[in-house]
């Protein structure tokens, strides 16, 4: 099975929530088996969403056959004024390129929500992946991960605390589970772009 993890943030250092929680799932993923690719806003040259005059950007390209390729996705994004980052909604914007396709933007594909925020309003920025997943005619997972970020670090090791360990492992777990594969319709090959 073919994972993305989607970080929707530009912030590339080692030591942001959002990379420590990609480098999390993907060390769970791979130690499953699993093929697990990383896409970020950061790496992906992504430009402001603007129907191209002539062709697709390669960036943009790059990033469509990277979605489409991937059995299932985690989308994960700090909470930016009761949304997901600009960017990766931006980026989203760009799966328009695929409408043309028989199976356009995500048709079938599972995608997993994680959020984070230094209060208690993670799930606004659920509810708006949620939102942007099922009008990309996507599959949302029913178990999402919203998180208080003060209480997603033990204190004393800086690692995740036990409490929400447990419900990053409960989704990967519930993502792993091959009768997901099975449910989905056959999906466009990146190749038809």
């Amino acid at each position: 099975m073919n994972v993305l993890i989607f970080n929707g943030t530009m912030d590339s250092s080692p030591y942001t929530t959002a990379n420590q929680l990609t480098g999390y799932l993907s060390e769970q993923f791979r130690q499953k088996g699993f093929s697990t690719e990383v896409f970020s806003p950061v790496d992906g040259h992504i430009p402001f969403f603007a129907y191209p005059k002539g062709d697709m950007p390669d960036s943009v390209k790059h990033m469509c056959d990277v979605f489409l390729k991937a059995d299932v996705h985690v989308w994960l994004t700090p909470l930016y004024h009761g949304s997901m980052t600009g960017v990766m909604k931006n980026t989203l914007d760009w799966l328009e390129m695929t409408s043309k396709l028989s199976t356009p933007y995500l048709t079938g594909k599972v995608v997993a929500l994680i959020c984070w925020g230094d209060g208690s309003q993670a799930m606004q920025g659920i509810n708006a992946m949620d939102s942007v997943a099922k009008a990309l005619r996507a599959w949302v997972l029913p178990f999402s991960v919203p998180i208080m970020k003060e209480h997603l670090y033990d204190t004393e090791t800086r690692t995740f605390t036990a409490s929400y360990k447990n419900k990053l492992d409960r989704m990967i777990s519930l993502l792993g589970d091959s009768r997901i594969g099975e449910k989905r319709p056959v999906i466009n090959t990146p190749g038809d772009l």
